[in-house]
């Protein structure tokens, strides 16, 4: 059976998901699909009202479950099937994410969803094999420290990945014994409340997923600022990320995981395969149309080099063809809104007018919905807007260096360190580069995360502070306390 689907006959669970129930509400803000640009639906935004009943189901589901004290292989059982049926249920749920995001549905289907389903069981094997540790003490006491879950996690996902930014949340929270309360972007709602939805159907405990629609001033804010939510999980742009630290700063002290925005380079030196690197750093601008935080949309590369690279990538970025996220066939996506698509163009405006020159796109695509053109720029220094701003779309810049030292210097800066990119056949270089770059990941000779759950992404300076994925995200959903015992 194809995945291409009519966008008009998706049925789609519209409402706040608290308790195990889908709870009807009005909508509130208005939906337009970034693949044609229509408007099909409306959001509802969940007040203070609706955030406390969610966070009193979770509190009222760990009581009841006893959750986050059961023998922990069940919670690893119960993990288990659930990522099966999220598999088992594929072909739903990249519609009705397709419907609404920038993720096209065959992507969906072989990237996003299997995806997801791995991290959360990934996640579940955790939770009967991290526990606590023995201290070294004297002979006459025992020191123990303790771990356990923290109780109900507040959590806040973006509009790029919806599914696999919300298995990044709930995987290792769950897993760790934790229940949690959740709002997806109000962009992209309703695939976040259709996993929930699932939750139930695999035997969690009702009420230990709650999914509460909204943006970010009303219902982020509710949320992030309850006195009974005991940590918040974050995932967006770093204004939003400062947006919440001031809040939780201003309603109470909880510890926050903050994964935020980035501006990554990419570090290409002479004795690098250049096929390969021109494969990985135009995949990385043209992959979601460069609507991801660790896209490399920064080029540095060695001056001998430059012109055949740079030839190598336009070629690349030339050959993506748009096409509607309900089409299996669609390989470049949409941007998420006529606003976002607006911000690119003011910024690849303003970088033409600072001394950049075009190389190919800088401009909205002649097409339905909100495409924009791949676009590279050459001629640009460090205080060119292009360089400066997270742009979140596909616009790669062009720098060039002839010694290491010169390398290293325009990688850095001012604002991000989320991740970074090294091209290179010398292994001296590589291991005095990985230590030096000012990024919280360096890919070698690729640009991508694949399906390595076990290494975890966070970032430097107003990247972000700690850390997703790994065995550090599991840590991080729990909290610890020593205890010294007299014999």
């Amino acid at each position: 059976m194809s995945l291409s689907f009519d966008p008009d006959t998706i049925p789609l669970p519209i409402g706040h998901f608290i308790g195990g129930e889908l709870i009807s509400a009005e909508g509130g803000i208005e939906m337009c699909r970034p693949s044609d640009g229509k408007s099909y639906t409306d959001c509802p935004v969940a007040g203070m009202d609706s955030v406390d009943r969610a966070v009193e189901s979770a509190k009222a589901a760990l009581r009841a479950s006893n959750w986050g004290g059961v023998r922990p292989r069940e919670r690893t059982k119960a993990l288990q099937a659930w990522a099966d049926l999220i598999e088992a249920e594929a072909a739903t749920l990249a519609r009705i994410e397709a419907l609404s995001s920038t993720r096209p549905v065959g992507q969906l289907i072989a990237g996003d969803i299997a995806i997801t389903a791995e991290q959360i069981r990934f996640f579940a094997e955790f939770a009967d094999k991290e526990g606590g540790d023995l201290a070294p003490t004297d002979d006459g006491s025992l020191g123990m420290i303790m771990s356990e879950p923290y109780g109900v996690v507040g959590a806040i996902t973006p509009w790029n990945f919806p599914l696999s930014m919300a298995g990044w949340k709930l995987g290792p929270a769950l897993a760790a014994g934790n229940a949690v309360v959740l709002k997806p972007s109000e962009m992209t709602p309703f695939s976040t409340v259709y996993i929930a939805q699932l939750a139930i159907r695999a035997g969690l405990p009702a009420g230990l997923v709650n999914v509460v629609l909204g943006d970010g001033p009303t219902t982020g804010t509710a949320l992030t600022g309850h006195p009974e939510i005991a940590k918040v999980s974050f995932t967006g742009s770093t204004r939003a990320g400062s947006a919440i630290m001031e809040n939780v700063a201003r309603t109470g002290v909880k510890p926050m995981t903050l994964e935020l925005g980035g501006k990554s380079p990419q570090l290409v030196f002479a004795d690098a395969d250049l096929d390969k690197a021109a494969s990985a750093i135009a995949g990385s601008v043209t992959f979601n149309a460069g609507q991801a935080c660790v896209a490399g949309t920064r080029l540095i590369v060695e001056k001998s080099v430059a012109e055949r690279l740079t030839a190598a990538i336009l070629g690349k970025m030339k050959a993506v063809r748009p096409g509607p996220t309900w089409d299996a066939t669609t390989q470049y996506s949409p941007i998420i809104s006529e606003r976002q698509r607006a911000r690119i163009d003011g910024i690849v405006r303003a970088a033409v007018e600072a001394g950049g020159e075009c190389l190919t796109g800088g401009h909205a695509m002649d097409h339905t919905g909100y495409f924009y053109e791949p676009t590279l720029i050459t001629g640009v220094d460090q205080s060119n807007p292009a360089i400066v701003e997270e742009i979140f779309g596909p616009v790669l810049t062009v720098q060039t260096f002839e010694t290491e030292e010169e390398a290293l210097a325009l990688s850095s800066h001012s604002t991000y360190g989320l991740a970074s990119g090294l091209f290179t056949s010398d292994l001296s270089r590589t291991i005095r580069f990985a230590r030096k770059l000012e990024a919280g990941t360096v890919w070698v000779n690729r640009y991508s995360r694949s399906r390595d759950h076990i290494l975890p992404t966070g970032g430097y300076k107003r990247s972000g502070i700690g850390k997703d994925l790994g065995r550090e995200a599991y840590l991080a959903n729990r909290r610890t306390k020593s205890v010294l015992i007299s014999l």
